[in-house]
Order: structure tokens, then C-alpha cells, then sequence
């Protein structure tokens, strides 16, 4: 880059809004920037356009987890369309589960909106995936500022549109966040003929509120596909360090299966302080005869050796 275009880029990387971390295009008009000066920002890394007309501190999208990129997608689709708590549609399926902080495993990121008519593609826009089905008001909760449907309605919705596995993750968390049975239990029983009411009705008959993550409902779902004993989960024992709680467990083959996501180590407390508590409380369970098959999740998609561990230890 010569002289002249860096001296410009840097003028425009200090033209942009010293608050804030995202913008809709009108808005770094109205800040003093111009279109070339909003392609520099893009060209030196400094802004991230995440859809059409809306941008994003790169540093800040950059800094994110799956995660919350996926919320920044909605908040950014909310901002970039001058949505508000009004609007001829709501943030449905997928959008929703996560404005709810549902667990969502192996999904796509596209923003998820729900019609009652169905609009043009070209208004939903290439980042979003549009549904076309009735809802009323009592579908629909304000949820951190926008439309969204409610917990009940976004578990219908994501039950029936997903493989069974990922549906059972949403139906388990959203259970543990308190979403009534009985109305997903009655919304499945006036559903017959629906698409993905199949999945939906053995999802809701198969979950747990026990399980404390997308990698439990896995593990308990892979267990019980490859014919396994099933363990008790969240299962309580004694030690002398006080009582402890463990993911799954044989109690009378005094066999322990624990789930090592990420989350568990890198999500809340400092990593090495985490680990090390961790590694105590399995000493002192060892001294209590407890033996311990450790899973990750490369191991729930080695199916054969997944069970032959298993069984190797109750044997």
C-alpha cells in the first residue's frame, strides 16, 4: 500500500465512533465517514460487515465464541432491519433457542425468523432462514429486547425441524430451564401429520432435565442407541472431601463416566484451578473403589469404541 492510501486508512480507522460496536451503514454516514472510508475501515481489518448494511469492531466479533457469534447474528439482523419490539415477524426456531440460551448442537448460524405469510426470499436476505406457519400472541415473548417465540413454542419448532439427537439436546435443556411438559405435551398431541412431529414426540418422551450439557444429552443418547446398561445420572456419592456429583454412574459396578467438554474447564473458573479440584475429588472416589472412563466428544463418534470401553470396564 503506498503512502498516500495508508495515511487515508488511518484517518479513517480514527474517524470510527469511539462507543458503540456496531453499525448500520446510515449510521457511519451520520458519524461523518463516506462509503470509501467505511471499504478502508473493512480493507484494514478494523470492521467486520456481518449482512447487508450493518458492520461490526472486528476486534470485538473476533473475540467471540460460536456462541455468541451466533447471537451477534440476531442482534445484528434486529439492528441492521430497525427491528424493535414491534415487527411483522418474530425470532423463531433456532434464533429463538438461543436468545432463550438453549444448548444448540451442530446447527446452522442462519437467523431464523417465523412468518404467519410467507414474504419474498429477497427480504429475508441470504443470511436468513425464513418459516412460514400460524402463530398467535401467546406464541411469542419479548426476549433480551426482541420478538422471539416463547420457550414452548421455539422446543416445538426446533424438535420438529431437527434430527432427532440435536432435537433431544434443545428438549433436555429447555426442560432444565423450566418449560412446561404438559404444554409441549398437548401441542404434540393436536400435531399429528405435522413434519418432524415423529421426532418431536420421542424427543419430549426421551428427555431429561438432568443433563447439564449438549455433551450429556449425547452421551446418554449413544448409550442407550448402543443397548448399554443405562447409568444413573448426575448420580451423588460420598468421599471424604464431602459429597460429589458425577455425570453418569454403574453403582453396583462402582463404574463412573464423565463428560470432558471444553465448557466444563474453560468456560468460569481459571483452567488449572478447575482441573486440579477436578483430579482431587476423582482421588479421593478412587479411594473409594470408584474406577472412571473419561469421553470427549471425538469419542461419541467412535461408536465401537465407545461400547467396547464400557464393557471392558464392567468386565
Amino acid at each position: 500500500m503506498d503512502p498516500i492510501s495508508t495515511e487515508n486508512t488511518v484517518r479513517s480507522v480514527r474517524s470510527l465512533p469511539l462507543r458503540g460496536y456496531m453499525w448500520r451503514t446510515d449510521e457511519l454516514l451520520r458519524f461523518g465517514l463516506n462509503s470509501r472510508n467505511i471499504k478502508a475501515l473493512v480493507d484494514s481489518g478494523e470492521l467486520l460487515r456481518l449482512r447487508y448494511g450493518c458492520y461490526i469492531r472486528a476486534h470485538k466479533w473476533n473475540a467471540l465464541g460460536p456462541r455468541r457469534k451466533a447471537k451477534e447474528r440476531i442482534v445484528a439482523h434486529a439492528h441492521g432491519t430497525l427491528t424493535t419490539s414491534t415487527g411483522g415477524f418474530v425470532y423463531s426456531h433456532l434464533s429463538a433457542a438461543r436468545l432463550h440460551g438453549l444448548f444448540v448442537w451442530g446447527v446452522d448460524d442462519k437467523v431464523h425468523v417465523l412468518h404467519a405469510a410467507r414474504a419474498s426470499s429477497d427480504r429475508w436476505g441470504k443470511d436468513v432462514r425464513g418459516h412460514t406457519e400460524s402463530f398467535t400472541e401467546d406464541d411469542v415473548l419479548v426476549v433480551q429486547g426482541l420478538r422471539a417465540t416463547t420457550l414452548e413454542r421455539t422446543m416445538f419448532d426446533c424438535a420438529r425441524m431437527l434430527s432427532y439427537p440435536k432435537a433431544l439436546v434443545v428438549m433436555d435443556h429447555g426442560l432444565r430451564l423450566g418449560a412446561d411438559i404438559r404444554a409441549l405435551a398437548d401441542r404434540a398431541a393436536v400435531s399429528a401429520g405435522k413434519r418432524g412431529v415423529r421426532t418431536l414426540r420421542k424427543a419430549l418422551d426421551n428427555a431429561d432435565p438432568r443433563s447439564e450439557s449438549a455433551g450429556e444429552t449425547l452421551t446418554r443418547e449413544l448409550i442407550k442407541r448402543l443397548r448399554i446398561k443405562p447409568p444413573q445420572p448426575q448420580f451423588e456419592v460420598q468421599s471424604r472431601l464431602g459429597r460429589h456429583r458425577m455425570d453418569f454412574a454403574w453403582e453396583e459396578e462402582k463404574l463412573a463416566l464423565e463428560f470432558d467438554g471444553r465448557t466444563k474447564y474453560f468456560d468460569f473458573n481459571p483452567t488449572d484451578e478447575v482441573i486440579y479440584q477436578e483430579r482431587r475429588r476423582e482421588k479421593a472416589l478412587i479411594e473409594e473403589g470408584w474406577r472412571f472412563i473419561r469421553v470427549e466428544w471425538k469419542d461419541l463418534f467412535q461408536e465401537r469404541l465407545f461400547k467396547e470401553r464400557i464393557l471392558r470396564a464392567f468386565r
